[in-house]
């Protein structure tokens, strides 16, 4: 297994391991660097910038005016280990949220419900502080605020996005069940029903509805 270019050391530890084993994916350990956020052995990189979000902010003017000069700035990037199976296994990463506003919204994820609605799934604040906005179908929503060192339980059956309300990157790691999937079609015909947005230098949770 290639991860991130180079080769884990659990490699030299596996030569001990039978050849049975080997029918199974072989464990190992990576490192987080707490200070920075940064994830060591991930094998995907997902980079979304904001063309990538159309649809999701609430202000589409002021979004085509900045792609219109030309300005396509990153919103988030992702650093993820998925293993080779789905059923069983649990995919883990850190997502690395930029600093700024589209208008007075600040930077968020897309924000997705699970393909298999049934699936939980857990956030640890690593550096900066933000918002996790989750939501049901039937529209009740609940927001709670992620630092340094917090634990955030996302149930099943919700979806969820992050908002960075910060002047430094939001990084937070997440783990879920590597069958769980992605939708993330359903928010962006929908929404959700509340954004957060700056006002008088504050950020303030309000009703879309509300814009």
């Amino acid at each position: 297994m290639k991860l991130n270019g180079q080769f884990f050391g659990y490699f030299k530890e596996a030569k001990k391991l039978t050849k049975t084993a080997f029918k199974y994916e072989i464990p190992f350990n990576t490192e987080i660097d707490l200070d920075v956020g940064s994830l060591k052995g991930y094998n995907n990189k997902t980079i979304r910038r904001l063309s990538d979000l159309k649809g999701f902010f609430y202000d589409v003017h002021v979004l085509e005016e900045i792609l219109k000069k030309g300005k396509d700035p990153v919103i988030y990037e992702v650093y993820s280990y998925s293993p080779p199976q789905e059923e069983g296994g649990l995919c883990f990463g850190v997502t690395v949220l930029r600093s700024g506003k589209i208008g007075d919204e600040y930077y968020m994820t897309k924000g997705h419900f699970h393909k298999k609605m049934e699936t939980a799934e857990i956030y640890i604040g690593l550096k900066g502080k933000g918002y996790l906005l989750m939501q049901t179908r039937d529209g009740d929503a609940t927001i709670m605020r992620i630092g340094r060192g917090t634990v955030a339980f996302v149930p099943p059956y919700w979806a969820h996005r992050t908002i960075n309300f910060g002047d430094e990157e939001f990084v937070f790691m997440y783990t879920f069940p590597s069958d769980a999937g992605y939708d993330y079609a359903t928010i962006e015909k929908t929404g959700f029903s509340k954004i957060v947005v700056e006002k008088d230098g504050k950020p303030v949770i309000i009703d879309r509805s509300s814009m």
